[in-house]
């Protein structure tokens, strides 16, 4: 690991969606986003991988898959095998046994206890998004949970995440020493946050915590995704004239403006802007 990367273990690092149609998928978040996407594969690869960039760094990426269109979550690891073994004895699944990709990294598809499916990345030519919390990256992984009681466990013993409750705000998960990583990387990042009114601890948050409602019974555990954006409001509006919908109009929340949008194959993810106002 160098001491340039943005990620350490435990910390959520790249994002991708599956998608039946990868190169209208990079129409869509092209557009909504100002994504500039390439694919990576080698030449004469059936598959296709499109890197999402903004300004020249990589953000997220599309694939094609017969899967149900979804974002998908990577969490930095030192050792792929090891933290798989992690996830089985603390109750989850392996559901695709750790192995190589190309000369870019060792990932494996993990699932939690509720089923909720996530990756987890041992980095090598690939060393996550370059650019996040600007508009049009990423700005959360979410998870989505039933059993809080049980995620905690599970990520605890896996990760070592801690939850910081936020009271009206939620809760998120943090990982002890992050913020002090991040501020060699941006100096004054902590001071900034504490400057800003954030508690205690929130210069480790690495992703955050939300439960299913009691009365949605069709929803199931899972990961998402939230995307940093200029202006909530416009980019629904734009989203539905690209062909998706919105699932959640912008709605004011602590600290941010939120909505829940879906691209036109159904893959489902958050858009919002900062607004300090709401805190």
């Amino acid at each position: 690991m160098s001491a340039l990367d943005r990620y350490i273990p435990g910390v959520p690092c790249w994002a991708d969606t599956n998608q039946p149609d990868p190169d209208a998928a990079a129409r869509f978040y092209g557009e909504l986003f100002g994504w500039r996407c390439e694919d990576v594969m080698p030449p004469g690869s059936d598959a296709q991988y499109l890197i999402g960039r903004l300004s020249g760094g990589d953000v997220a990426a599309i694939t094609g898959s017969q899967e149900p269109p979804a974002w998908n979550t990577y969490v930095w690891v030192e050792s792929a095998d090891e933290t798989a073994n992690r996830v089985t004895d603390a109750g989850g699944t392996v559901v695709v046994e750790p192995a190589d990709v190309l000369d870019q990294g060792r990932m494996a598809v993990c699932a939690d206890r509720e089923g909720a499916r996530f990756m987890i990345w041992q980095p090598r030519a690939h060393r996550g998004s370059a650019v996040v919390n600007e508009h049009g990256a990423v700005n959360f992984n979410d998870l989505h949970s039933r059993d809080l009681e049980a995620a905690k466990e599970f990520y605890h013993a896996v990760f070592g995440w801690e939850v910081l409750d936020l009271g009206p705000g939620g809760q998120m998960w943090t990982l002890p020493g992050y913020g002090d990583h991040i501020d060699l990387l941006m100096p004054g990042h902590t001071k900034a946050i504490v400057e800003m009114g954030g508690p205690t601890g929130f210069e480790n948050v690495v992703a955050s915590l939300n439960p299913l409602p009691a009365d949605d019974a069709v929803t199931q555990p899972h990961w998402g995704i939230t995307f940093a954006v200029e202006d909530a409001d416009a980019i629904a509006a734009k989203a539905v004239e690209l062909g998706g919908t919105v699932v959640m109009a912008p709605t004011d929340a602590p600290w941010v403006r939120a909505s829940v949008l879906r691209d036109p194959a159904g893959a489902v993810f958050g858009a919002n802007h900062f607004a300090p106002e709401n805190g």
